[in-house]
C-alpha cells in the first residue's frame, strides 16, 4: 500500500475515533442526573413562569417516575433549592444508595426576592390567583412534558417555611392529590402578625396579600373546622413536620402538630437544633426524600 492509502486509512480511522468519543461522551451525559430549566405561560397569572426540574442519572422520558414538588421559601425563587439546597447532590446520594427511588424533583417558582413589590405565595390572592395556575395549569403540563407523577400514589409535595406552609395547605386541600407531605420550618399562620385593616393606615405592598392569604389559609385553623369526612381524607395522606428547636416560627409547628394528634390524624414530628436557615434545610432533606420515596405506592 502506498504512502497515500495509508494516509487515507489513518484518517477515516481518526474520524471514527472522534465520531466514537463523541457518542460515548453524549451517552455519558444523558446518564448523568441534570438540573433543567423550563418556562410555562400562565394564562391565570397572565405571565411567563420558570421552574427547575431535577432529572435522575439515566433519565428517559419513555419511562414513568414519581414526582415530588419542592416549593422554596419567601423572598427566594425557583432556583433555591439548586443553588442554596444542593438538591442534585443530595437525591444523586439518596438514590445510589437506595433509599431514594429515581424521581423527578419539580421546583416552581412562586416568588420574587423583592417580596415589597412583586406578589409572593402559594396561595390565591388579588391578582395572583397562584392555587388555580397550580393545579389547572402548572402541574398538568410539568406531569406530561416529563412523564411522571398522573396520581396520588406517584405524587408527593414538601417545601421550607412558606412553601413548607403552602405543603401543608395543599394537602389538606388536595388530600387526593398527594401521598405525602413534608414541611420543613413552616410557615402556618400569622395571626401574630396580622396587618390591620381598620382605620389605621398601612402601606399596602404585595408582602402585605401574602401575610393576608397565610391568615386566611391558616393550616391550624382547617383543622379546628374539618368535619370527620374531612379528617377522615387527611389520613390517606403521610405527614411529617420539622423544625428546629431555635426557629422563631417554631410554635407554629408545635401547635400544628398537637392539634393534629387531637383529630386523629397520625404525623411524624422531629424537633433538631437549628434555626430558619439553609444549614437546617439542607440536613433536612435527606429525611424528606427517603419519607417520600417510602410512601410512593408504585
Amino acid at each position: 500500500m502506498d504512502g497515500w492509502g495509508k494516509m487515507i486509512i489513518f484518517a477515516d480511522m481518526k474520524r471514527i475515533i472522534v465520531i466514537v468519543a463523541l457518542l460515548a461522551a453524549a451517552v455519558a451525559a444523558a446518564a448523568q442526573s441534570r438540573i433543567v430549566t423550563e418556562s410555562i405561560h400562565s394564562s391565570k397569572l397572565d405571565a411567563d413562569q420558570k421552574y427547575n426540574v431535577y432529572l435522575p442519572e439515566g433519565y428517559d422520558a419513555a419511562n414513568h417516575y414519581p414526582v415530588i414538588y419542592l416549593l422554596h421559601g419567601l423572598s427566594d425563587d425557583y432556583t433555591a433549592w439548586d443553588n442554596l439546597g444542593r438538591i442534585s447532590w443530595v437525591a444523586d446520594e439518596l438514590i445510589r444508595s437506595g433509599e431514594l427511588v429515581p424521581v423527578v424533583i419539580v421546583m416552581p417558582n412562586a416568588g420574587d426576592k423583592d417580596i415589597h413589590n412583586y406578589p409572593n405565595g402559594y396561595f390565591n390572592m388579588p391578582e395572583w390567583p397562584y392555587e388555580n395556575y397550580f393545579f389547572t395549569e402548572f402541574l398538568p403540563n410539568v406531569e406530561e412534558k416529563f412523564n411522571c407523577g398522573g396520581s396520588k400514589q406517584a405524587r408527593a409535595i414538601m417545601g421550607l417555611s412558606m412553601g413548607g406552609g403552602g405543603s401543608i395547605v395543599y394537602c389538606q386541600r388536595h388530600p387526593d392529590m398527594f401521598s405525602s407531605c413534608y414541611a420543613m420550618s413552616p410557615w402556618l399562620d400569622n395571626k401574630m402578625n396580622e396587618v390591620s385593616s381598620g382605620t389605621q393606615k398601612q402601606p399596602t405592598t404585595k408582602f402585605t396579600f401574602t401575610q393576608r392569604a397565610v391568615s386566611r389559609h391558616s393550616a391550624i385553623d382547617f383543622l379546628d373546622k374539618a368535619d370527620d369526612a374531612t379528617l377522615e381524607n387527611l389520613r390517606t395522606v403521610k405527614w411529617f413536620v420539622d423544625c428546629g428547636d431555635d426557629d422563631f416560627i417554631f410554635d407554629l409547628s408545635t401547635a400544628f402538630y398537637a392539634k393534629m394528634r387531637e383529630k386523629g390524624v397520625k404525623a411524624e414530628f422531629r424537633v433538631r437544633d437549628g434555626v430558619h436557615n439553609w444549614e437546617y434545610w439542607h440536613v433536612s432533606l435527606r429525611t424528606a426524600l427517603p419519607f417520600a420515596s417510602r410512601n410512593f405506592s408504585l
